[in-house]
This record gives structure tokens, C-alpha cells and sequence, in this order.
């Protein structure tokens, strides 16, 4: 439970993400998020986000130059309105 209260906390304003140390690109401070580190953030699979994406509820995160996807600090906060939405309908 503790693990999804940080998670719930990690992304509170478009400016500022805490507990996640996120990777920063060449661009002018836009924060980016790998699959590995999203998926430890909301403990959830790399097959869950790409279903998720697959499905239209995550908007198609960037990639990289090896197309790797990296994920946005809107990516993340969609991941957490689906995540908090599937815990109200239980």
C-alpha cells in the first residue's frame, strides 16, 4: 500500500515530479520517464502500459533514437488517473 501512496504523490503539478529521479533529454527542461522506471513507480507490467497504450488510454509516449518509448510527465499522469480510476471501481 505504501508503494502506491508514493506513487499517487510523485506526480503533483506539470512542473514537478518527486520521489522519481527521471532522465532528462536535450530539450529545455522536459523530464522523461523509462518503461522500467514507470513500471516500479505504479508496479505495474511493461505488457500492462503497452495494452494500455495499445488501447487508447495512454496517449503514444515519444521514443528515442533506438524507438524506445519515453514516457512523458503527462504519460505518467494519465498512467495514475487509470491507475486510481480501476481502484474506485473496486
Amino acid at each position: 500500500m505504501c508503494r502506491y501512496l508514493r506513487a499517487w504523490s510523485a506526480v503533483d503539478s506539470d512542473r514537478h515530479v518527486k520521489n522519481v529521479k527521471a532522465t532528462s533529454k536535450n530539450s529545455k527542461n522536459k523530464k522523461w520517464f523509462k518503461t522500467d522506471q514507470v513500471c516500479k513507480l505504479f508496479d505495474v507490467s511493461r505488457a500492462t502500459l503497452f495494452r494500455w497504450e495499445r488501447e487508447g488510454l495512454i496517449s503514444g509516449p515519444p521514443r528515442d533514437w533506438r524507438n524506445w518509448r519515453l514516457y512523458t510527465v503527462q504519460n505518467v499522469k494519465e498512467i495514475k488517473r487509470i491507475i486510481q480510476a480501476r481502484k474506485v471501481l473496486l
